[in-house]
């Protein structure tokens, strides 16, 4: 009976590459769905999903340093001067230069910036709340437990980070 049990509880932790590649490709598609909407509006502006990011992290920690948004998106610098150039130029990101140290650049959305930022992110609201409606608490529960357990230590110890300061 010991071994039964043992047994089917081996079966939950082991997967086989099978139950995988369809988690892979179930991961993949999903993010083609969750990217969609935001992708549509922002073709329309010439703006691809790096203008998104960057406003998402900006609109969430306002004040934010380029340094600090180099971190969280794992990007280089020349690839995210680009994009935040852009933004500063359409009026969406306003660039200030800090008080104590005046080589940092400090990060905020522009009203434009807020509102656009808002559409984006309301559309990946509202497919992400009628998943987790559909999939229920248990299931939110594991899956961001899922999604943790794959970030890099690094960015998990950010992520916490963001999330504590945002509570």
């Amino acid at each position: 009976m010991e071994e039964s049990s043992s047994r089917s509880g081996e079966n939950l932790l082991f997967l086989t590459d099978e139950q995988l590649r369809k988690g892979i490709e179930a991961m993949f598609f999903a993010y083609r769905g969750f990217t969609a909407d935001p992708d549509r509006i922002l073709a329309t502006m010439a703006y691809g999903r790096a203008h998104h990011r960057a406003m998402h992290f900006i609109s969430h920690t306002p004040g934010t340093t380029v340094n600090n948004l180099l971190s969280i998106l794992g990007v280089t610098k020349q690839s995210l001067n680009r994009v935040l150039r852009t933004l500063i130029e359409d009026g969406l990101v306003e660039s200030k230069v800090g008080a104590r140290d005046r080589r940092e650049r400090h990060l905020f959305l522009t009203p434009e910036g807020v509102s656009l930022e808002q559409r984006l992110s309301d559309a990946q609201r509202k497919r992400m709340r009628a998943a987790y409606r559909k999939a229920g608490p248990e299931a939110v529960a594991g899956f961001r437990t899922v999604l943790e357990s794959m970030m890099d230590t690094n960015l998990l110890q950010h992520y916490h980070d963001e999330r504590s300061v945002r509570q």
